[in-house]
């Protein structure tokens, strides 16, 4: 499975940092990965959704620590990339990156 597109819609907040639409093999999408800011730099948290006990439950999320680091190596450069081109002034904002939540949450 080889990635065809990354789309990343930038958030400013003071951990979410951006939400990333993953495309795969041109052919399937999975939406509102989040790039979360930590103590040790940004990483990438899988769509998830939150459980009537208030836990949150990963959607997606990959099966092997390779495709995981693939995964988060190639959407990380794409954010730095857009984080790199400044503000999105003159560009159309994506509509598909979905709302943010109050507080990023992830299962890595």
């Amino acid at each position: 499975m080889q990635i065809s597109e990354i789309r990343i819609h930038l958030m400013h907040e003071e951990r979410l940092k951006a939400f990333a639409s993953v495309t795969f093999d041109n052919v399937f999408v999975v939406r509102n990965m989040k790039v979360v800011q930590g103590n040790k730099g940004v990483f990438l948290c899988m769509p998830s959704r939150k459980l009537p006990n208030g836990t949150h439950k990963d959607m997606v999320h990959p099966i092997t620590q390779e495709f995981r680091k693939y995964l988060e190596d190639n959407v990380l450069k794409a954010y730095e990339a857009e984080v790199t081109r400044g503000p999105r002034h003159d560009r159309e904002e994506e509509a598909d990156a979905g709302a943010p939540d109050s507080e990023p949450h992830c299962n890595a």
